[in-house]
Formats: structure tokens, sequence, C-alpha cells
């Protein structure tokens, strides 16, 4: 995964979420993170570069809208070590009760902690999870059989329901909307 941090100065963020979420990354959103990146611009600070800038904040508003899969991290220990094996290998299929023997808690524990750290259940998390990797993977053109696989799910059918329950389309139709394929 490659990840880019933007800092933006607070009296610019009228028109982003005021809560952390996800953003869909849009061809054009995608090309100013790479051409800032590339050239090192950290401070728009020629005309052009903040022309650039504003277009970025135009489309981080619009992209940042409707996507709500977020996925949260813990700074718990034990908790962190669970979401770190699922992130490390996100096919892993153990259930909620055989990570809570692992982590050395019983199952209701682990539930509770991760209400308390997350927000949501545990195999929500992991759903997320997949669904963002999934989309990582459409992007760089992998099969969908692949992805579903390298996912951990039994079946492209069960991978495709779990997508279009999340993304209200079929990954194939995901990436044809993306532009790419």
């Amino acid at each position: 995964m490659i990840y880019r941090s933007v800092y933006i100065d607070s009296t610019l963020c009228g028109d982003l979420p005021t809560q952390a979420c996800t953003v869909a990354i849009t061809d054009i959103l995608k090309a100013i993170l790479v051409d800032f990146a590339r050239r090192g611009v950290h401070e728009p600070e020629h005309e052009s570069d903040q022309r650039l800038a504003r277009v970025m904040l135009d489309q981080l508003s619009l992209s940042a809208q409707g996507v709500p899969y977020f996925l949260p991290y813990t700074d718990h220990p034990v908790l962190g070590r669970v979401l770190e094996a699922l992130r490390d290998n996100p096919a892993d299929n153990r259930t909620q009760v055989q990570w809570a023997r692992q982590a050395n808690m019983t199952e209701r524990t682990l539930a509770r902690l991760c209400h308390r750290e997350l927000g949501m259940p545990l195999g929500e998390w992991r759903q997320r999870l997949r669904y963002l990797l999934a989309l990582e993977a459409l992007e760089q053109e992998h099969s969908v059989h692949a992805i579903a696989y390298d996912l951990g799910y039994s079946n492209p059918s069960a991978f495709i329901a779990m997508f279009r329950r999340l993304a209200g389309t079929t990954p194939e139709q995901y990436r044809r909307q993306a532009g790419r394929g």
C-alpha cells in the first residue's frame, strides 16, 4: 500500500468532513498527490502549485462524501496485535472465539474491547479491511478470483457478494466505473 499524508490548514477545511473517513481517490486527486510527492512539494508556494492544491481540496471535498469505510485502529496492546495479525494475513479466517483464545481472553471480553476501541465488532473490522484491500487490488488490476482467494474467501461468489453489499456494485463494475477495466 502507498500512503500519502496531506496536512491542510484548518481555515481551508470548511468543506471537508469533521470526522475521520475514507476518501475515494479520483484520478485527478491521485495525479496531484503523485506530482506533489515526485517534486517534493510540501507546501504549495508557487501560484501553479497553489491552484493544484485548491483542485486537490475540491476533489477531497467531493470524494469524502458517502465513503463510510474508515478503518479504525487502536493503541490497546492486545487488540492491536490481533489487528496487525489480520492486516498481515487478511485471509486468516479464525473466528472471534479463536482470536479471543489467542489473546488469552474470553470472547465476550474481546467483543467488548472491539466495541470500545473500534466502535464495531471484530468481524465488521475484518470485512472493512478486506474491502479496502480489494479496492487496492482492483486498482492494480488483479483478477477478481485472485483477490477473493487472497482475502480468504472460499469462492469468488462470496467475495463478490461482500463487495456488492459494501460498494453497491460488483468488483468488475467498480473497476469499469473507476476507468480501470
